[in-house]
């Protein structure tokens, strides 16, 4: 792969990592601000806000911007985001601070995707997209922990002066390793025809199969640790290692799925998504019973993240031609489908179902994907489709 490939990686490290450690120090950050916990929490769905609405609009606004100019600004407003935190006064400031580099965030992966995409050949394609995927998952399992630790050692400001320097050195990467033509502006195709790509099956389908990933991913996650203690029998304190194993997996998925879609993409993408069907069903069937259940975790976290970098590459090659507003709608649409898992589980548990219902309703959810998934590559092979062309450079 190529080095400026391992730029993009460490700014999605930072990106992934300060979007997730905030949950590890919340409880610091909301008496550091004097307000309460579930207050503090909106620092996280404020987030995630700013990523699904800002991360779009910026997109938009920026088609005729160099890539890579526009790439390493954001990492600049990613670093200089993370002092102001590290100094906010007050909860307000902060919350304002936090959804301002969220914009950042939704943009930077959308257009950290399409120049991947470009600097490589069509057969690694999908490997591109994985390697700027694992930015994510590897910021869970290494970011986060340590994030936290050093929170709860100095303070949780140290937390964020800490990404402050992780992005000086996302910054330096990437003016030293992006060349200067990796990913040029291109003429932009204009709004009329970034939205009307988006009405292409294989993009639209790909979005709806995007949300019944999130919903068989974050149904069950979002509880993951009450459903390990109160149904799976785990102690607390074996909680965080069952999620480290998780992140693990994640971390094997994603490369392991960006193999398979440059190989066979949607053949490989339907047999993944009947996979976890079936995955989540194993752990609805083995959550009593403890290592039963910790296998069938990490599973599920590898097959969760191998899945979605197919997507991914599926969007993105589909969208070649007027890819801007496509390609911040990847990280929107995550977002979005988090919230929307996230909101279907606290209305079936405030329903009187238990938590150990959550698997199966994502196995559901992975049924409809897998038959969205047959019909649109049908449609695709009967009709013969082929994929855009590339936007020609100015």
């Amino acid at each position: 792969m190529p080095l400026p490939l391992f730029a993009l990686f460490i700014a999605a490290f930072a990106f992934g990592t300060t979007e997730f450690v905030i949950a590890g120090v919340l409880p610091q950050v909301a008496e550091g601000l004097d307000v309460s916990v579930p207050t503090a929490g909106y620092l996280v769905s404020g987030y995630a806000l700013g990523i699904a609405v800002g991360g779009p609009l910026l997109t938009l606004l920026t088609p005729g911007l160099s890539r890579k100019t526009l790439l390493i600004g954001l990492a600049v407003a990613f670093t200089i985001g993370q002092a102001a935190c590290a100094m906010a006064p007050d909860f307000a400031s902060m919350l304002f601070l936090r959804v301002a580099v969220a914009v950042a965030h939704g943009t930077f992966f959308g257009v950290a995707m399409v120049v991947a995409v470009s600097l490589v050949r069509e057969e690694q394609r999908g490997m591109a997209v994985a390697l700027i995927l694992s930015g994510l998952t590897v910021s869970n399992v290494i970011g986060v922990p340590v994030g936290t630790a050093i929170g709860n050692l100095w303070g949780w400001r140290a937390t964020f002066w800490v990404m402050c320097i992780i992005g000086v050195a996302s910054i330096a990467a990437m003016v030293a390793l992006l060349p200067s033509k990796a990913g040029p502006a291109r003429r932009p195709a204009g709004f009329a025809k970034e939205v009307r790509v988006l009405g292409r099956q294989q993009v639209w389908t790909s979005l709806i199969l995007m949300l019944m990933l999130m919903i068989g991913q974050f149904g069950p996650f979002t509880y993951i640790a009450p459903l390990l203690q109160e149904v799976t029998g785990l102690d607390e304190s074996w909680v965080p290692f069952v999620l480290l194993a998780n992140g693990l997996g994640a971390t094997i998925g994603v490369f392991l799925g960006g193999r398979l879609a440059d190989w066979k993409l949607m053949p490989a993408l339907i047999s993944m998504l009947a996979l976890q069907s079936a995955m989540l069903a194993v752990i609805y069937a083995v959550s009593p019973y403890p290592l039963a259940m910790i296998a069938a975790v990490v599973v599920w976290g590898g097959l969760n993240f191998a899945i979605g970098t197919p997507i991914q590459t599926r969007i993105l090659t589909w969208t070649a031609d007027a890819s801007n507003l496509a390609s911040s709608l990847i990280p929107a649409g995550f977002n979005v489908g988090i919230a929307l898992a996230a909101s279907l589980g606290a209305a079936v548990l405030g329903a009187g179902y238990g938590y150990r219902i959550l698997p199966l309703i994502g196995a559901s959810a992975m049924v409809v994907a897998t038959a969205v998934a047959l019909v649109s590559y049908a449609i695709e092979r009967r009709d013969n489709d082929a994929p855009p062309l590339p936007a020609p450079a100015e």
